[in-house]
């Protein structure tokens, strides 16, 4: 169980002094949590540094659904959009009178509560979230060898990678060999290095168990920058997929992308692994890390689109 914080402000869930860290986003679930019993709080594994990797359901439906966010470190600003998203969504259910500004209205809630149940995971990359954030100093016996795998520099706000300089997102099981060609990446870096070995990396391997032991409908993996939905992999998505990932663009008035040239990311393996549908979601526009004082416009179409992915 989390641990539960204080009183609740107004909007729980926010980024203060433009960082979001793992201390940031734990102190906000355990006020989430004190706050909404409909959010149920687990572990699905740890971190390299062994911080837990946070999971949140809410829901009652047979119909399974997961969206995973800051799978890329500089790209931390996804967690706090998809903890917003379900603090909205809790408080439609729960408070009695509504916040100023409420996305979720109660028939909504109301409705995907009943018809699905969501497994969010907000913050894959917890070390790398930090590191993207702090710097290499808090890092105990990796600092030496970030500095060096980031030039000497101690500027890591574009750092993707976890705290080995593995990029998450070069994987999974889905021609990972052919992925680790085509980038070309021997070691540990700041982004684009696939591993040792698909799945080496206890972040993305909580991921696959997670994704294996639930019958996921679809997944929705959180990533900036682009305002681009990616749905396609190699022909082997169902044929469903194209129109479903037309109405999540529609409904976040972004562009639905037939991608090419890309494998071994969590979308490729889901695809790959269950023939079902699966969704890369690159929010807003700009240059990562994208500005937090770009995190509420950019929430207005995050929240559309993932109302629309519990309503396919």
């Amino acid at each position: 169980m989390m641990p539960c914080h204080g009183d609740n402000p107004e909007r729980i869930v926010h980024i203060e002094d433009r960082k979001f860290r793992y201390a940031d986003f734990c102190q906000q679930c355990g006020k989430l949590q004190s706050r909404y019993s409909v959010l149920k709080f687990a572990s699905i594994g740890q971190s390299v540094l062994g911080k837990p990797i946070w999971c949140v359901r809410i829901g009652k439906g047979s119909r399974q659904v997961h969206v995973n966010a800051a799978v890329h470190a500089n790209e931390w600003i996804t967690a706090a959009l998809l903890l917003r998203f379900l603090e909205d969504y809790a408080a439609a259910l729960e408070d009695e009178d509504p916040k100023s500004g409420q996305t979720t209205t109660r028939r909504q809630a109301e409705a995907w509560y009943s018809d699905y149940t969501l497994w969010a995971v907000p913050m894959v990359n917890p070390d790398g979230v930090d590191l993207s954030q702090n710097g290499a100093d808090h890092c105990g016996p990796y600092r030496s060898r970030l500095l060096e795998w980031n030039g000497q520099s101690p500027d890591f706000t574009r750092w993707k990678a976890n705290i080995r300089g593995v990029d998450l997102n070069d994987q999974f099981p889905a021609f990972w060999e052919v992925e680790r060609e085509r980038r070309g990446i021997g070691g540990p870096s700041p982004q684009d290095y696939s591993g040792p070995a698909p799945l080496s990396e206890p972040e993305a391997s909580a991921l696959a168990v997670l994704t294996r032991g639930v019958p996921f409908e679809h997944v929705v993996s959180l990533h900036s920058q682009g305002k681009e939905i990616y749905w396609n992999y190699r022909d082997l998505e169902p044929a469903e997929a194209e129109s479903m990932a037309a109405r999540l663009a529609a409904a976040g008035r972004y562009r639905a992308v037939k991608l090419e040239g890309s494998d071994a990311g969590y979308k490729d393996w889901f695809i790959q692994e269950f023939r079902r549908p699966g969704f890369t979601v690159e929010v807003g526009e700009g240059v990562n890390p994208l500005p937090p004082e770009d995190f509420e416009e950019i929430y207005l179409d995050v929240h559309a689109i993932l109302a629309e992915a519990l309503s396919l």
